[in-house]
């Protein structure tokens, strides 16, 4: 396993800096889910890379983990208005999937899909460069399944629905393919700092 250091460590520490509008520090972790949590085995776990419905590569857990592994630390916004500064997670960034697939992000768009049927859109260049990962701790520990394990992804530059839980797969797509919010009437990308909660914002 490689371990890579903390990137995007946060230089600012003026609270009123790092608040997008609308929204209200919090220290807990609050716990909010479209259906009930399902409990995923990491024994059956597997994460998918698709181009279209073709299945480019399939990692199991221990595949997954013998990837560069990568610690990151940011600030991370509800569009429920809480946010969390300082959250603290380790995982694979999505470069190194696409690196050890031999794969350049194909098109422009991107749907990743979880367990229990969720997915979310996400523009294809707002999973690269180091700003996105498939973590898989937080915290120092493994990622409680509350919260999205054994692995979410995580966007912390959009609304933290972007960064879905118990996910399993990225799909890349020809065309930006909303999810399952964003169906139901949320923005389909969700810049906290432009408040782009809801489908007209």
């Amino acid at each position: 396993m490689v371990t890579r250091g903390f990137i995007g460590r946060p230089g600012n520490t003026n609270q009123a800096t790092r608040l997008p509008p609308g929204q209200h520090v919090v220290t807990d972790f609050p716990v909010l889910s479209a259906g009930p949590t399902p409990r995923i085995r990491t024994e059956d776990w597997t994460f998918t890379l698709k181009v279209g419905l073709r299945i480019v590569t399939k990692w199991n857990w221990a595949e997954f983990h013998a990837l560069p592994q990568t610690k990151m630390t940011r600030d991370i916004h509800c569009v429920t208005t809480w946010s969390k500064f300082n959250t603290f997670w380790e995982g694979v960034l999505i470069d190194d999937l696409l690196a050890a697939a031999n794969l350049e992000a194909p098109t422009a768009y991107t749907l990743a899909h979880s367990y229990e049927g969720y997915s979310t859109n996400v523009p294809s260049a707002d999973l690269l460069v180091g700003k996105a990962m498939v973590a898989t701790k937080y915290a120092g520990q493994p990622l409680a399944a509350e919260h999205g394990g054994p692995a979410r992804l995580l966007v912390p530059h959009l609304y933290f629905w972007k960064s879905a839980k118990w996910v399993n797969a990225l799909q890349f797509t020809e065309r930006d393919e909303l999810g399952f919010w964003e169906l139901r009437g949320y923005h389909r990308y969700g810049d906290p700092w432009r408040e782009q909660r809801y489908t007209n914002d």
